[in-house]
């Protein structure tokens, strides 16, 4: 009797794998939640010593949490159109969502005028740094967000974002409604913990 005939064979169709370079981006994901985790436990430890500046939070911060969650709606329905191979739906969706994206980091640059006029700065106390360093933080991912929204939007109207061709699009979808979520995360521990 031989024993490897009684070993069951795993098809193809039945291996589970994901794509590398989505499991870089969530590898990656993971980091930046890593960062924003202890960054937002150095807040508190810091806010408990004392010598904490109390001051309004821009207004802009409202806008801009607006704008972030209709550019995550934007993108999804980008993501929706891709799987019904409707180009036009797949590409205003992304230029409409980059265009939110654009105006959500002008929103950030303005709010840190914001907090100026207040005399909070980057430097002289822990609350005005950590906020300008979260609000920073925020928008460097969020611009290297928008420069991996460009790449799929060239793509798109190179004609290789499709049902066909969906992995460029899943990862831009799921990177944005990260950045979203971070946003409104940071944008409600703030607010609780001021």
């Amino acid at each position: 009797m031989d024993k490897a005939a009684d070993i069951p064979l795993i098809g193809k169709a039945s291996v589970r794998s994901v794509h590398p370079k989505k499991f870089a981006m969530w590898l990656f994901i993971i980091s930046v939640v890593m960062i924003f985790a202890s960054l937002t436990s150095a807040y508190v430890v810091k806010k408990s010593e004392g010598d904490w500046l109390i001051f309004d939070f821009p207004n802009l911060f409202n806008v801009t949490s607006v704008v972030i969650v209709i550019s995550s709606i934007t993108m999804q329905m980008a993501y929706f159109f891709a799987k019904k191979n409707n180009l036009i739906g797949i590409r205003v969706n992304l230029a409409i969502t980059g265009l939110l994206a654009i105006a959500f980091v002008i929103g950030q640059i303005l709010s840190w005028e914001e907090l100026v006029a207040q005399d909070v700065y980057w430097v002289g106390n822990a609350a005005g740094s950590f906020i300008y360093i979260f609000t920073g933080l925020h928008g460097l991912h969020l611009i290297g967000g928008l420069i991996f929204l460009a790449i799929v939007l060239v793509n798109a109207f190179k004609y290789k974002v499709h049902s066909k061709s969906m992995v460029q699009i899943e990862m831009c979808t799921t990177y944005w409604h990260f950045l979203g979520g971070l946003w409104l995360y940071l944008y409600l521990f703030l607010i609780l913990n001021n």
